[in-house]
């Protein structure tokens, strides 16, 4: 399986083509070069993803797919374009679209295996939103059609901080040595409104469980799973791609749920890596608005701490050149740099790129794992106890 391009290599490629050419060659070229392709899912998720991709110079929308008409239309008002191509109901009239390339999946969680099996049949470039599924059958599932996907296609989900630059610095200090000896990762997802209020639902049945999918584990997977996967999965990155052997954690419920089935509403989970490497979750939904959402790295040499609108590397008392670390927290900052944009785009920018430069990657593999190990941190926090990887997947 191919490794994910960097942004260097991604700038090289670039740089490589530069000619002098009139503009309307340009312009031309650049217009049959962008990639055809078709959003399935335009709900919330659809619409802002969909809306990035109709904007990337690489992209043009072909098609839209959505069960509900009011979706659609949502669809037609927020994406660029949308009100001028093709809008169906059903997901196999799109696949089956020969001027379509590629995909956006932004369905129901639970749906994620099915719909990505479809479009890796269809042999569509795929970009499929995170998680890999739901439930353990679901991520096998999901994880067959993966690995057997035309090579020639990329695959990638919505684990943006893949591609975020200040990760990808992050990630490169850790190889090059900056940090150490990597010691211990944290990773905290404490985010959230006020407590759910009485909720009475519009819709009922079928209708309900995908409108309202967030609601419930069954089709999300709940907040570990459908939420906090982001921070696992840079967890698992930065322990160099290799998923934990065991769980252990602990959660509870501090709110009565109005509506939906979730167990908790914060958790603690310990990962334990192979070498004896640790990493801890910490997770609080409902936090009237208070927001920390970061990931740390403790090295025998440095610490980094990393978001998605900003990095920061720490080093030994008192190294740190910058004017602006006066107080306890940042008197051992040496170096700060902040996002020049919402790391999505990036995300969005690497997957038509590898389309148009011909240099497919396939991210199933660790997609598929940090959804497991999400899988697996749930199990842990739900029985209260140790939960192994062999177990975890015996569950499915």
């Amino acid at each position: 399986m191919s490794n994910q391009p960097t942004r260097r290599d991604a700038l090289a490629a670039a740089g490589a083509g530069l000619l002098i050419v009139k503009p309307e060659t340009a312009f031309g070229s650049q217009a049959n070069s962008a990639v055809p392709f078709g959003i399935i899912g335009t709900g919330g998720r659809g619409v802002y993803v969909g809306g990035h991709m109709a904007r990337d110079k690489n992209a043009r929308l072909a098609a839209i797919c959505d069960l509900y008409p009011d979706r659609i239309d949502q669809a037609k008002t927020n994406i660029p374009g949308a009100d001028k191509v093709k809008a169906t109901k059903d997901l196999n009239e799109l696949l089956a679209m020969q001027d379509i390339d590629a995909v956006l999946i932004a369905t129901p969680v639970y749906l994620h295996p099915a719909h990505f099996e479809a479009a890796v049949k269809a042999k569509k470039h795929i970009y499929c939103e995170k998680p890999a599924g739901a439930d353990v059958a679901g991520v096998k599932r999901l994880l067959k059609a993966g690995l057997a996907a035309d090579p020639t296609k990329t695959i990638q989900f919505g684990f943006q901080q893949r591609f975020s630059p200040e990760y990808i610095k992050g990630l490169n200090y850790l190889k090059d040595g900056t940090l150490g000896e990597m010691k211990l990762m944290m990773s905290y997802w404490v985010l959230g409104g006020v407590p759910l209020q009485p909720f009475t639902p519009k819709y009922t049945g079928d209708e309900a469980k995908i409108r309202y999918w967030g609601y419930f584990m069954e089709t999300s997977g709940g907040p570990i799973v459908e939420q906090d996967c982001h921070g696992i999965d840079t967890l698992n990155q930065f322990a160099g791609d290799r998923h934990p052997l065991k769980a252990l954690g602990a959660g509870g419920l501090r709110y009565k749920r109005m509506y939906g089935d979730w167990k908790t509403d914060y958790q603690n989970i310990t990962f334990f890596y192979p070498n004896g490497l640790e990493g801890a979750l910490i997770s609080i939904k409902q936090t009237c608005g208070f927001r920390s959402v970061k990931e740390q790295f403790f090295g025998s040499k440095a610490m980094l701490e990393m978001a998605r609108t900003y990095l920061k590397l720490h080093g030994p008392i008192p190294t740190s050149p910058l004017k602006n670390a006066d107080d306890l927290e940042d008197r051992s900052l040496i170096e700060k740099v902040e996002s020049k944009r919402e790391i999505t785009i990036d995300a969005i920018e690497s997957f038509f790129q590898s389309i148009v430069d011909k240099r497919p990657y396939n991210m199933t593999r660790t997609s598929a794992e940090s959804t497991f190990t999400a899988l697996m941190g749930r199990m842990a926090v739900d029985l209260k106890r140790e939960v192994t990887w062999e177990e975890m997947l015996k569950a499915g």
